[in-house]
């Protein structure tokens, strides 16, 4: 299992909804959510399998009109 942090600026609940619809419908292995109430809005991306490319899903999510990056200690 691979779990990855993004800091985001998704700040509305309706918004975050509709990227974790996409992110879920585009990857099927992998299980996503949003914390809108920390500083960095976080997005964190669980992949059970297979392999995780946070580079694919920062496109993805910047095609979606989201910016993200890899949230680092």
């Amino acid at each position: 299992m691979i779990v990855e942090v993004f800091k985001t600026n998704v700040s509305r609940r309706r918004e975050a909804n509709k990227l974790l619809e996409a992110i879920h419908k585009t990857f099927n292995n992998h299980k996503a959510n949003f914390d809108l109430e920390d500083c960095d809005r976080i997005l964190r991306i669980q992949c059970d399998e297979g392999v995780f490319c946070s580079k694919t899903l920062m496109t993805f999510l910047n095609e979606m009109g989201c910016k993200a990056e890899v949230l680092t200690d």
